[in-house]
């Protein structure tokens, strides 16, 4: 963590010149105040300045995505990480050769990692920031197959004339799976079952 210590003939002077210094805004550092400002005799002697020791606050997407090198550098995998801003949030977007193992049996090793990432970056704002983790694609192929997924199950459901009940998912799939089938007239559905065996179940209308 880069620190910094200046003085100035009044903390604020002193302020600026460590802002100045580590070339940063005033809601991208901590402050303290080391020594205040005495004015000397009469004004004019034997006066001294205000000290203040500064440093950068720590970057809580540089520090999530050091955590997640750091996790990907220690399972011995090779992989370049990417990051993008949306207004949703952060995405953070994992590429390279067998990175299977970092996705796991329907994602549930990128959702692990997805959560500890989210928990390093809140860690270091007092601001909520939210991060997407993606890894090769992995996140849109499994959103397609969910929905193709959800349009069999309703036809099922339509034929048979009865409830069909799809195995546990966690909810950002269910979300997907309700969205998909919100606009098809002859199912409805709603959710069962506590986490983590939460499910949802198509209904024919």
């Amino acid at each position: 963590m880069k620190k910094v210590t200046v003085s100035g003939k009044t903390v604020e002077e002193a302020v600026q010149a460590g802002l100045e210094r580590l070339s940063a805004e005033a809601g991208q550092v901590d402050y303290a105040v080391i020594e205040e400002a005495q004015r000397g005799f009469l004004g004019i002697l034997g006066g001294k300045p205000a000290v203040i020791e500064m440093s950068l606050k720590p970057d809580p997407i540089k520090e999530a995505k050091m955590f997640l090198r750091d996790t990907i550098d220690k399972m011995g995998i090779t992989a370049s990480i990417d990051s993008e801003e949306r207004e949703e949030g952060t995405y953070l977007t994992i590429s390279g050769a067998d990175i299977g193992v970092l996705i796991g049996k329907r994602g549930q090793t990128l959702d692990s990692l997805q959560y500890l990432v989210n928990l390093v970056a809140n860690r270091y704002s007092e601001n909520y920031f939210k991060i997407y983790l993606d890894a090769e694609g992995y996140r849109q192929r499994r959103k397609e197959a969910l929905e193709t997924l959800a349009e069999r199950l309703s036809q099922k459901a339509v034929r048979t004339r009865r409830e069909v009940k799809l195995e546990p998912m966690n909810a950002h799939e269910r979300k997907i799976i309700h969205t998909a089938l919100q606009t098809i007239d002859t199912v409805s559905t709603y959710s069962e079952g506590k986490e983590p065996h939460r499910r949802i179940v198509v209904v024919p209308k």
